[in-house]
């Protein structure tokens, strides 16, 4: 066991919109430790981006309602006071946003955008010093540092996202949380983009959240894997836990890897997941899977979220592995 970095207990986000209740994240329970990178895996609307957003304290504090608690480094960031967020949002805790084409600001030099933030949390440094740290850092996004006086639009996209990363890394953040960090790249820049964010975790020795729909990418990146289905995370468990096929798995989860075609194997169809992903103003009862889930109990429709199955580092929210269940 290592020394944990982030903590988040018995957490839950519920959004107000004309009177109707979102409930985008539900009872989540995660940890990261340091060092340590985490892959948070699951379809669009989730919950994923919501969970991050938490952390980072940038939820809108209008028509949003918040339960539980998060902790990071031994501080509870629930209910902090905004003046005191800013001191720990960027230095302590940085985000690469999903989109890299709109996280950049056009109207002044990539250079500066990253200077910003090292000003920002060290008022005293002089500026030859702040030069200095804006090269070194685009140096090792793999950017010639005489490009900090180019504007974003001279840039392509995935060098874009490497200017993102450098922003997020320029105060060597304990935690890093990468908002699916290569959706609007092409493959090979994927790749490319990924290879770069494990060299720069393992140098600067920082914990990282990967918020990702693809498995492959996890394999390659994550420690550890969440995976969250209707704002619930409904598996958890090592790299291995979650990948080795022999072991037992939520039906989410088995979904998941059916969808993904298997270069070892011949078949006519993959196999999708049957049905829509439920919206967070309409969650059906007891497990939110159960009108898409092929092993679908009585129990399963009604009644309370499951209890956990635990097996050392491995946990599954599901009814299937409850022997007074089965």
């Amino acid at each position: 066991m290592g020394e944990k970095l982030l903590e988040i207990k018995d957490y839950s986000v519920t959004f107000t919109s004309d009177k109707v209740d979102f409930y985008a994240v539900n009872h989540v329970n995660l940890t990261v430790e340091k060092g340590e990178a985490l892959g948070l895996v699951g379809e669009t609307g989730a919950g994923k981006t919501t969970t991050a957003l938490s952390i980072m304290g940038l939820l809108s504090k209008y028509g949003t309602k918040t339960d539980g608690e998060i902790w990071f480094d031994g501080k509870q960031l629930t209910g902090m006071k905004e003046k005191d967020y800013r001191k720990i949002r960027g230095k302590h805790i940085s985000m690469i946003f999903q989109d890299p084409m709109t996280s950049l600001n056009p109207v002044f030099p990539v250079g500066n955008q990253i200077a910003d933030v090292i000003k920002i949390h060290n008022p005293k440094m002089n500026q030859n010093d702040v030069n200095s740290k804006v090269d070194e850092i685009m140096k090792m996004v793999g950017i010639s540092a005489e490009r900090k006086f180019d504007y974003p639009h001279q840039f392509s996209g995935g060098m874009k996202q490497r200017i993102v990363i450098a922003i997020a890394i320029a105060c060597n953040p304990e935690l890093l949380i990468a908002d699916e960090p290569t959706t609007a790249l092409d493959v090979t820049i994927q790749a490319q983009v990924i290879k770069m964010m494990r060299q720069l975790q393992q140098e600067l020795n920082s914990s990282v959240i990967l918020i990702t729909h693809d498995l492959g990418i996890v394999a390659n990146f994550c420690d550890k894997v969440a995976i969250m289905y209707g704002g619930e995370i409904v598996e958890s468990g090592t790299l291995e836990d979650i990948f080795d096929k022999s072991l037992p798995h939520h039906p989410y989860t088995i979904g998941l890897f059916n969808s993904l075609p298997n270069i070892a194997e011949k078949t006519e169809r993959l196999k999708p997941i049957l049905g829509l992903t439920p919206h967070p103003s309409e969650l059906p009862q007891g497990c939110k899977f159960h009108p898409r889930c092929p092993e679908c109990l009585d129990k399963c429709k009604s009644g309370d979220i499951p209890s956990l199955y635990t097996d050392g580092t491995h946990c599954i929210q599901c009814h299937l592995y409850h022997k007074e269940d089965a």
